[in-house]
């Protein structure tokens, strides 16, 4: 029997994705909402409580909005957004984090997708605090490069009009109050005393992301040089679907000694590296942000929720 889905925010960037990815499916049968009904809270109201599975792609407030006209309790909703992702009841929509999130993810009628810089920033540091080789109270940093996709519509609109400036063309750090949205996901999830010094740069390609964590072994809880963090991470990881460990050292894997930006593009995958030596590591996440940061994620829920394959239609 058919599930349906409905899509609120189907016309967003996530939205058209989360839609190109479910197009062809047979299991499910998406509700289209009219251009004209996409402001009526009758319609969408009615809309939510009729689908067995929602999709939010809204702004915070608005899905803090669809979440309390959804009055059928058996309505199961993977919110997109950043409302619902250090809230009590909601699960963390990242399968991999670790054993029983996947079960968690199954009985759950909430579920909040991880932000895209989140995403690649638990997925290399959880595991070491976890495991106790970074202590909780390390001072973290981080330093992410992302395409700007990720600022939505009027993001896009600034790259992509008429008569572009040429300082949108170039790399632009930005949130520098420090005061990131994805910081207190980053730092809940991981389990970190303190929030870590997250310093994000746009740059002008559509979609793509890497993100970075320095760590000095010397003050890590067990000292592991960058070949032992990086089997560590490898074990954690063994037979995932999308998050691969790359081999160290990483060599054959660059081009001219550069890690390239859009590698994976169109894919639900996300690579991690690890560079460095006996005193310095680096951990470096590539992946996409409309992929495993969001539509890729998304689309992944739902298939555990489903009970079918992870990888259908991704």
């Amino acid at each position: 029997m058919k599930k349906t889905v409905f899509i609120d925010g189907q016309h967003g960037t996530t939205g058209l994705k989360i839609n190109e990815r479910l197009s062809g499916r047979k299991d499910i049968e998406v509700i289209e909402i009219t251009g004209a009904d996409r402001k009526d809270l009758t319609t969408k109201e009615k809309l939510l409580n009729e689908a067995d599975i929602v999709f939010l792609c809204l702004p915070d407030d608005a899905a803090r909005q669809s979440v309390g006209l959804i009055k059928n309790k058996l309505v199961c909703v993977i919110d997109g957004s950043t409302a619902h992702r250090v809230a009590e009841g909601w699960v963390y929509g990242l399968p991999e984090l670790k054993k029983e999130q996947r079960n968690l993810i199954k009985n759950s009628k909430r579920i909040s997708v991880p932000g895209c810089h989140a995403t690649g920033f638990i997925a290399m540091l959880y595991p070491l605090v976890a495991r106790g080789i970074v202590s909780p109270d390390y001072p973290v940093t981080c330093h992410t490069t992302a395409g700007y996709s990720g600022g939505g519509k009027a993001m896009i609109a600034d790259y992509q009009g008429e008569n572009v400036p040429d300082y949108i063309k170039n790399p632009r750090p930005y949130s520098l109050a420090l005061n990131h949205k994805h910081i207190p996901e980053m730092t809940k999830i991981t389990g970190l005393a303190h929030a870590p010094i997250f310093a994000p740069t746009v740059v002008n390609v559509y979609n793509g992301e890497i993100i970075s964590i320095p760590l000095v072994v010397p003050n890590l809880q067990k000292k592991l040089t960058a070949a032992e963090m990086r089997a560590v991470l490898a074990d954690y990881y063994t037979g995932e679907q999308f998050i691969k460990v790359m081999p160290y050292p990483a060599d054959d894997y660059l081009k001219n000694g550069y890690m390239t930006f859009t590698d994976c593009n169109g894919t639900n995958n996300l690579e991690i590296f690890v560079f460095g030596n006996d005193e310095r590591i680096l951990l470096s996440a590539r992946f996409d942000n409309l992929g495993k940061g969001a539509s890729g994620a998304a689309v992944q829920n739902m298939n555990i929720i489903l009970g079918v394959d992870e990888g259908t239609g991704l």
